[in-house]
């Protein structure tokens, strides 16, 4: 799965929803990051609204309920609201709903939650979720009450199994442990895609191309940080329309900055690079080269620069 631009439209609310009054088949859950056991919920769906020229729709929320109930210790999330967006128009969905996770939408009870939903999507047919899908206030809601619900408005409900992957379940706790130990292979084995970074490129100080190594600048804010250091990465237009292949830098940049508090993520294009200061881009990001470090000078920075890139080139990732 790897986000473009889809047909589908994005709403930031239940109230703002506009769709043709058609059936809808409407999968729910946070979904953050949507790895595979997301995407078999979200295709349950999709297949079901294909089915009968129905609409599939995503409902999700945002901020994560522990930037609610927890501030000063929130989950880390591993899209930002912006990348969801794109990748949920990239599962084929219709639409898709990120609705504001406020303490009066955190309140609602678990036995009204449904109606709460039906009276926002009159067209509403059927529910998908996965099976541990909690909700309503104090997540006191489970999937049984919710089939139980469902039924009094003559609604279907469908709950996804887990998926387990080596013996263990497909979850966004595990990718988030995975990835802020620069484990990117095997996070991207949960994910089912490459993780991705969605940015537009800025106007960089041109000191890669002092070094010999011209960087594209992304401006990219995650609340999930990888370890600093190198990556093989596989860079794109969002429009998925000439992936080369690079060398990511995310960091503080220790060699050249003095100050700088945080992390940019700079891509080194191998061959030739035809993307410049206001192109958008995908940066999947493929392997772990090496951590961050301060060299002593330029000269050996730029000696290392070149072994990572060799270091890439060897691993010969497809395109």
């Amino acid at each position: 799965m790897r986000p473009h631009p889809g047909k589908g439209r994005i709403f930031h609310s239940l109230e703002s929803v506009e769709v043709e009054p058609r059936p809808i088949h409407l999968a729910i859950g946070m979904f953050d990051g949507l790895h595979l056991g997301h995407q078999s919920v979200i295709e349950a769906a999709i297949h079901s609204a294909r089915r009968e020229d129905g609409r599939a729709g995503v409902l999700t929320f945002w901020p994560h309920p522990s930037r609610l109930f927890r501030p000063d210790d929130p989950t880390p999330q591993i899209m930002n609201g912006e990348d969801k967006a794109a990748f949920l128009l990239e599962a084929g969905v219709d639409f898709a709903v990120i609705h504001p996770f406020t303490r009066d939408f955190a309140g609602l009870e678990a036995t009204v939650f449904l109606s709460f939903v039906r009276a926002r999507l009159p067209g509403l047919r059927s529910v998908y979720v996965g099976e541990n899908w909690r909700f309503g206030r104090g997540r006191s809601g489970d999937v049984a009450l919710l089939v139980r619900l469902a039924r009094s408005e003559g609604l279907t409900v469908f709950s996804a199994p887990r998926l387990n992957l080596n013996g263990q379940p497909i979850s966004s706790t595990r990718i988030r442990e995975h990835l802020l130990r620069g484990e990117i292979v095997e996070a991207n084995e949960l994910l089912g895609y490459a993780y991705t970074s969605l940015g537009t490129v800025s106007q960089g100080r041109q000191l890669g191309r002092r070094l010999g190594f011209p960087t594209l600048n992304l401006t990219w804010r995650s609340e999930l940080n990888p370890p600093h250091g190198v990556y093989a990465v596989r860079v794109d237009t969002v429009d998925r329309g000439c992936a080369r292949e690079g060398v990511a830098n995310f960091g503080l940049r220790p060699t050249l900055e003095s100050t700088q508090t945080e992390p940019t993520l700079e891509v080194h294009v191998l061959d030739d690079c035809p993307w410049g200061p206001g192109d958008v881009l995908r940066v999947e990001w493929l392997d772990f080269i090496r951590s961050e470090r301060k060299f002593p000078d330029l000269e050996a920075l730029r000696l290392q620069v070149g072994r990572d890139i060799e270091t890439v080139r060897m691993k010969r990732f497809p395109v």
